[in-house]
């Protein structure tokens, strides 16, 4: 929150960050338990002015009630509920119950425990932690007005062939051989806004938030490999990303931007040249991985009417 002092532009904010919390639901009669663990990040924006000029910590949220609220509130969510609706839940509760809180920032990055399958069967209490993070954000206002984004973080795709790179600037530094046939790897990190703009708008489905990271990275996943036989060829990142992203929003009429970050994880071919210059070629079978240092290609985007 901004603030005129004294001649001085002063901003500040508080809160509680790397809250954690595992939320157990038990089917009634036995049957199959759900779980989730989440890190919470929070943010307020509130007028406690006078704790930074005047030591008066009267209108102070404390961060450790901070913390305990999120307890509370995960105690209080009888049935199972998403990343999004807990943030959005945890964002009101501190914009309408405290007065001097204008607006709230709620971040979660789900841990990925999933279902573990014994003998083709899924059991009902039993879990593994797989890889690619769920992440989200909300962002409330007490007159509540909406900003909403979720994401993948950490979603490691490679493909052994159908990937090349051709036709890029050549000059003295260049040394980068042109190819159509090589691995192509990267670690996906993708953000995506959702178009509703207040808290009345959110779909009320039970778990809808779930179902459409699942969705989205379905489509990140067809779009980077293509078809089970034959695939798709890539020729270059940035192509791959901006496929990846026209699929989303073309998919999904209610993202209205989406930020992809794909670094390139190389693999190099290995060459070995022996002390009396004979090199020895493994025919693009045998690599070197490597991603340091890595390429970095990232770009947004959105609808005409929307930016992240």
């Amino acid at each position: 929150m901004a603030n005129e002092l004294d001649g001085f532009h002063f901003e500040q904010n508080h809160g509680k960050a790397r809250v954690r919390v595992a939320r157990v639901w038990r089917a009634d009669g036995g049957g199959d338990h759900s779980m989730v663990e989440w890190s919470v990040n929070i943010t307020l924006f509130s007028d406690c002015i006078n704790a930074y000029v005047r030591d008066d910590n009267s209108d102070i949220v404390a961060t450790d009630t901070m913390k305990n609220t999120v307890y509370v509130k995960a105690k209080e969510c009888s049935q199972q509920l998403s990343a999004e609706e807990f943030a959005i839940l945890l964002a009101k509760h501190f914009t309408a119950f405290y007065p001097q809180v204008t607006s709230a920032i709620v971040k979660i990055v789900e841990k990925p425990w999933e279902r573990i399958n014994l003998n083709g069967q899924p059991h009902e209490h039993g879990f593994k932690l797989g890889n690619e993070k769920h992440t989200t954000e909300a962002v409330v206002k007490k007159s509540g007005g909406l900003k909403l984004t979720s994401g993948i973080a950490g979603l490691s795709v490679l493909k052994t062939t159908q990937s090349g790179f051709e036709g890029f600037v050549r000059d003295q530094y260049t040394a980068l051989p042109e190819t159509r046939e090589r691995m192509l790897a990267t670690e996906v990190t993708a953000i995506w806004r959702y178009s509703y703009d207040s808290i009345s708008k959110v779909p009320q489905k039970p778990l809808y938030f779930n179902e459409r990271y699942l969705d989205v990275k379905n489509v990140v996943l067809s779009t980077f490999f293509g078809p089970p036989k034959g695939g798709v060829y890539s020729a270059s990142v940035q192509s791959t990303l901006f496929q990846i992203e026209k699929a989303v929003l073309i998919r999904f009429p209610d993202i209205s931007s989406v930020q992809l970050k794909m670094p390139n994880i190389h693999f190099l071919p290995v060459n070995i040249s022996t002390k009396d210059n004979t090199i020895v070629k493994f025919n693009d079978d045998v690599f070197l991985p490597t991603d340091e240092p890595h390429g970095s290609i990232e770009a947004t985007l959105s609808r005409f009417w929307a930016r992240m």
